[in-house]
């Protein structure tokens, strides 16, 4: 067993968060930075790798309810976890402790019953089928699968290791597959560590490295961060709310503020909850993963921007049309078609005038907008975007050299821009442009100096939407200003929309994290 020794303790005697012992009175812990804790039955169960500072005797945690510091991550590592058994206990009460357990007490009671688990399994379905299309298992007609932290020993079963650690984040799961007319999950269940072999005992070390490598492998002489905060961002999208450069000056500014950022991908989704926040840096949908990161984060009790709340509102056009006509502010004469009332067109461009825009109500970076010159135009047009949306927007042509862009954070404004529409084009971006030519320039003005009517409709309309980040752009004309729409992952671009602010643009963003956590921490609505 040497190599699992190794291997665990490398990693665990790293950790500068490993200062409880499994002694029979632990140790009084500070009460800031954060902790890690694994908890086990018996010292035997931890026997088979060397002994480790962050290991302690669940009997151990559940006696000592004070002498924990709120941000604590627990690894619950019991025999079992049945109803009123130590391991329930344990995921119960350090639940109530603020920590964040794995399995949690929601994770435990599902398992406990197929009824429960079961509904979370029909997802999965097609993923399995594909799988095991060509299964190495001869004519088996059934075998379980260890997982561990999500890791799969089997790799054609890896992804579906991965989707079921997501929806049961419990450390060892034992998978159960049987064929029928083809194959099913029959059970799923929670693992024991002390009854692991010695080949799943070096993959459980593996695993265990990996889940917590982001935590234990700090340096020891590095300053502990108050708080983690994970940037979800894609880096293979084409146009993202934040560029390569930006997201090392979000870092940057964390460093400088006590906060480890990290950025994190897609694939990290089981992670989430490690972290205090969650700042969202990749275009958001409704209908993607984006949206799922905002609800999981929400639900873990973390700090989140975009709340789940503000990419519904912001993601439909529909709704920001309704919101601003109840409120009488302004925007674009609209009309909402209808697909089942194709009649209604011509009376829309009447009443609108041509040309007109007309829009699919969840459109982004100027897709899903069409502008049209004649009821010809319209009906096409309209017959096109009716195939992704039986609601459509259709509203006046405005057109402006430049459309305003009004960062607002926590209601307040924080930024200005003024974006150029793209060469020879009528909107801010050309997708049938050339790679060079697809958006327009983009002009930063200090806040003070922008339009006062502009930034004062900005902030009214932000707030309607919530107390997060939102990037308001309107149109002035005149004396007319309209808002064309609010976008809740607004860009925050190095050489751009901190070409005023600077590095103080970031440490702002991050500075309203840390301001609602400490107020969360205090026991405060924000």
């Amino acid at each position: 067993m040497s190599a699992v020794q190794a291997n665990v303790n490398e990693v665990l005697d790293k950790t500068e968060h490993s200062t409880i012992s499994l002694s029979e009175e632990p140790p009084s812990l500070k009460p800031s930075g954060s902790r890690l804790l694994i908890l086990v039955e018996r010292k035997d169960d931890w026997a088979d790798y060397l002994p480790s500072e962050s290991l302690m005797l669940a009997q151990d945690y559940l006696e000592h309810s004070d002498d924990f510091p709120h941000r604590t991550q627990v690894i619950n590592l019991c025999r079992n976890y049945k109803y009123l058994g130590q391991g329930y206990y344990c995921s119960l009460l350090a639940e109530a402790r603020g920590h964040k357990v794995f399995p949690s007490v929601r994770t435990v009671s599902e398992l406990a019953r197929k009824a429960l688990y079961g509904v979370g399994l029909n997802d999965l379905q097609r993923t399995l089928e594909r799988a095991l299309a060509n299964h190495p298992y001869g004519e088996t007609e059934a075998f379980t699968l260890s997982l561990y932290f999500g890791k799969a020993s089997i790799e054609p079963l890896q992804e579906i290791g991965r989707q079921l650690f997501e929806a049961f984040p419990c450390p060892i799961l034992l998978v159960e597959f049987r064929r029928g007319e083809s194959w099913q999950i029959a059970g799923i269940k929670a693992g024991a560590l002390h009854k692991l072999r010695d080949e799943q005992q070096h993959i459980f070390a593996d695993a265990l490295d990996a889940f917590n490598r982001r935590t234990w492998r700090q340096p020891a002489s590095k300053r502990v961060a108050r708080y983690d905060l994970a940037i979800l961002h894609d880096p293979d999208e084409a146009l993202p709310p934040s560029n390569p450069e930006a997201l090392q000056r979000f870092i940057a500014a964390g460093e400088q503020l006590g906060i480890d950022v990290e950025l994190i991908e897609k694939k990290d989704y089981a992670r989430l909850a490690e972290f205090d926040a969650l700042f969202i840096r990749e275009t958001t949908r409704v209908d993607d993963h984006t949206y799922r990161f905002a609800k999981k984060a929400e639900s873990e009790g973390l700090v989140v921007i975009d709340d789940p709340s503000s990419i519904l509102r912001c993601t439909n056009k529909v709704y920001l049309a309704d919101l601003l006509k109840r409120r009488g502010l302004g925007m674009p004469a609209t009309e909402i078609l209808y697909k089942d009332r194709p009649q209604e067109l011509e009376n829309a461009g009447r009443r609108l005038g041509f040309p007109l825009v007309l829009k699919i109500p969840d459109g982004c970076f100027s897709r899903g907008v069409i502008k049209v010159a004649d009821a010809q135009a319209l009906a096409t047009a309209a017959q096109e975007l009716f195939e992704h949306s039986v609601l459509l927007l259709a509203q006046e042509y405005c057109y402006t050299e430049y459309d305003w862009r009004v960062g607002v954070l926590n209601g307040e404004a924080l930024y200005a821009c003024r974006y150029f529409m793209s060469k020879g084009h009528w909107q801010i971006y050309n997708h049938k442009a050339l790679p060079g030519e697809i958006n327009g320039m983009c002009e930063a003005v200090p806040v003070e100096q922008a339009p006062p009517a502009v930034v004062q409709l900005a902030v009214q309309t932000a707030r309607l939407i919530g107390d997060g980040l939102y990037g308001v752009d309107l149109k002035q004309a005149g004396d007319r200003v309209l808002v064309i729409e609010v976008n809740d992952n607004p860009n925050l671009d190095a050489g751009i929309e901190d070409a005023v602010l600077g590095d103080e643009l970031y440490r702002r963003v991050l500075q309203a994290f840390t301001q609602r956590l400490e107020l969360k921490h205090r026991g405060q609505a924000w």
